[in-house]
């Protein structure tokens, strides 16, 4: 099982970013995602879930209004669209996966390797 996040970068506060995690190896519409993120000094966070048929989507609340996730069982593919983006969400970004259809801020099966966001003020 193969979980490839990309689409990370610089962006200047209040700019925009999409980040694309790409799942292999793995019944993909059987599971549901989400993404976490972990800054320098601090523990790893949830940031966003989205259930197996996308019917739900959760968000943290420091993120909520600005974050959206969503996927493409098609393409194997998680997205996070970040608008308005803060100094405070710098971190590396990065996606897991957990069979069935309820989601969860914590236990996943499969995690896969970050991609690093750095927004400057």
């Amino acid at each position: 099982v193969q979980l490839q996040a990309s689409g990370g970068g610089l962006v200047q506060a209040g700019g925009s970013l999409r980040l694309s995690c790409t799942i292999s190896g793995l019944p993909f519409s059987s599971y549901s995602l989400g993404w976490f993120r972990q800054a320098p000094g601090k523990e790893r966070e949830f940031v966003a879930a989205i259930t197996w048929s996308a019917s739900g989507t959760y968000y943290a609340d420091s993120v909520k209004g600005r974050f959206t996730i969503s996927r493409d069982n098609a393409k194997k593919t998680v997205y996070l669209q970040m608008n308005s983006l803060k100094p405070e969400d710098t971190a590396v970004y990065s996606c897991a996966a957990r069979a069935g259809s309820s989601w969860s801020e914590t236990t996943y099966d499969y995690w896969g390797q970050g991609t690093q966001v750095t927004v400057s003020s």
